[in-house]
């Protein structure tokens, strides 16, 4: 599979063919490093691949009260809690709210 280095060095270009004949590494290149893939038919870009994270990045930016949250979740480790453990905590949170009451 060719890829060929542009100006922007978090783009990948890449063929047509190229990505219909090695898509799934593609795909996983593309979430792993974090860039983004232009599609070239002919010598044309035609479209470009992204992770879903950096889509909804672009697609909806996230407003500065949630970047700050995000931030200090990630300083306290939170940012790695499963959404099990969540529960867990909103759970005992509550229970301890309810016996304050």
């Amino acid at each position: 599979m060719k890829t060929t280095a542009k100006a922007k060095a978090d783009s990948i270009v890449v063929s047509a063919l190229s990505v219909r004949n090695g898509f799934g590494k593609l795909l996983r290149r593309v979430e792993d490093e974090h860039r983004s893939l232009v599609i070239e038919k002919r010598g044309t870009p035609r479209a470009v691949l992204l992770s879903i994270h950096d889509y909804v990045r672009l697609a909806s930016p996230e407003p500065e009260v949630l970047k700050a949250i995000g931030e200090e979740s990630q300083r306290k480790g939170t940012d790695k809690l499963s959404s099990r453990q969540i529960d867990q905590v909103i759970k005992a949170t509550r229970a301890e709210r309810s016996k304050r009451e």
